[in-house]
This record gives structure tokens, C-alpha cells and sequence, in this order.
């Protein structure tokens, strides 16, 4: 009779190893997918802030894709790794992901700190909060989508861990796509809506992950 072991390595015998760069050319062709669906919908739903051309001058607009962008490549290299079947979120991706936050943070208690009383409202609510962290969840479907299809095609099995990076992902990029077309600029705003906005598809990635990404 054929032991556990014994099928297991009999089923893995004739597998060979995917080719170099699969995995990061796999996911990279699902984000650029999703990404470029949310870029279209974003133009053609809001189009770019009427300002772009003095937001690129602020240094608050750089600061906005730089927060946004850190964590949709922080997200990338989790998602990376936990698409293989013994893969781990390295613990400098977790320093990292700490520091960018802790640094927006820091910038927005500072901005916080210099402003009058009378201005903490505006600095924090803006004019869109009710309506941006649900446009940035909303622009993240594509990419999100983009991101499970190729898990699809490789091999995670810590699912609920890989929906999340999936949807950090997924969200830090529609986050940094949305930058364009919304004009909030205060630290306070992009460092509690925008959070927001990223952790609703998050949440969602790992609550699918546990039964979409299954082998």
C-alpha cells in the first residue's frame, strides 16, 4: 500500500520548477491589468484635479504618492512571497509597512501641530471624506481581481494572508491612482480617508482569500 509520503513524492517527482521571474511577471501582468482599468475609470469618471500642474509643485501631492506608493510595494513583495506554498511576509516588509505609517503619522501631527484650533476640522475632514476611502475602494476591483487571477496560476496556502496583501495591494494602488484626481491635500485627511479607503480592500482580500484562492 502507497503511504502518505510516498504519493506525495511520487505527485511531486515529475514537477519542475516555474521559470525565473514567473511569479513577479505574473502578478506584475495582474496589477498592470487592474491598474489600467482603475487609471481609465478614474479619468473618465473624475478626470485629473483641475490644478495638477501647481499640485505637482506641493510637496503634499508627493508625499500623498509616496505614502500610497510605499505600501502598494510593500504590498507587492508580500504578495510576491506568500504566492508560493512555503512562503513568508519577510519581517523588513513589516518594519517597512510599520515605518510609512508611522511616518504619515508624524507628518500629519506636525501639520496638525502648527495649525490653528479653528482649522483641525478642515485639516482632517477636507470636503470628500464621506465620499474618497469608497472611490478608492471601488478603483481597487480591478486590480484586486487582476491580483487573485494570478494567484490563480501559482501556489499560496496561507490564503486569508495572501487576500490581505492582495488587497493592500490592490487598494495602495488605487489610492495612488485616485491622488490624481483628488484634490485634498492635508496630511490629516490623506492619513485617515486614504487609510481607510486601502483597508477596506484589505479587509475584503482576506475574507475572499480564505475561499477564492483555493487550490
Amino acid at each position: 500500500m502507497t503511504t502518505t509520503p510516498q504519493l506525495i513524492d511520487s505527485l511531486a517527482g515529475g514537477l519542475k520548477p516555474a521559470p525565473h521571474g514567473f511569479v513577479a511577471r505574473c502578478l506584475g501582468l495582474g496589477v498592470a491589468l487592474g491598474a489600467s482599468i482603475a487609471i481609465a475609470a478614474m479619468l473618465l469618471a473624475w478626470g485629473l484635479r483641475p490644478d495638477i500642474l501647481r499640485a505637482v509643485a506641493s510637496s503634499s501631492f508627493w508625499l500623498k504618492l509616496a505614502y500610497t506608493g510605499g505600501l502598494a510595494l510593500l504590498g507587492f513583495v508580500s504578495i510576491s512571497r506568500l504566492s508560493r506554498p512555503d512562503g513568508r511576509v519577510p519581517p523588513m516588509v513589516w518594519l517597512g509597512l510599520a515605518l510609512v505609517m508611522l511616518a504619515m503619522a508624524a507628518l500629519a501631527a506636525a501639520e496638525l501641530w502648527r495649525a490653528p484650533a479653528s482649522d483641525y476640522r478642515a485639516l482632517v475632514m477636507g470636503s470628500t471624506s464621506a465620499a474618497c476611502p469608497w472611490l478608492i475602494a471601488i478603483l481597487a476591483i480591478p486590480t484586486i481581481g487582476g491580483i487573485f487571477w494570478a494567484l490563480h496560476r501559482l501556489a499560496p496556502t496561507q490564503l486569508t494572508l495572501a487576500g490581505a496583501a492582495a488587497g493592500l495591494t490592490a487598494g495602495a494602488t488605487a489610492a495612488f491612482i485616485y491622488a490624481f484626481s483628488c484634490d485634498e491635500s492635508a496630511l490629516p485627511f490623506v492619513l485617515i480617508w486614504y487609510g481607510i479607503g486601502m483597508a477596506v480592500p484589505t479587509a475584503a482580500g482576506a475574507w475572499l482569500g480564505r475561499f477564492a484562492l483555493r487550490w
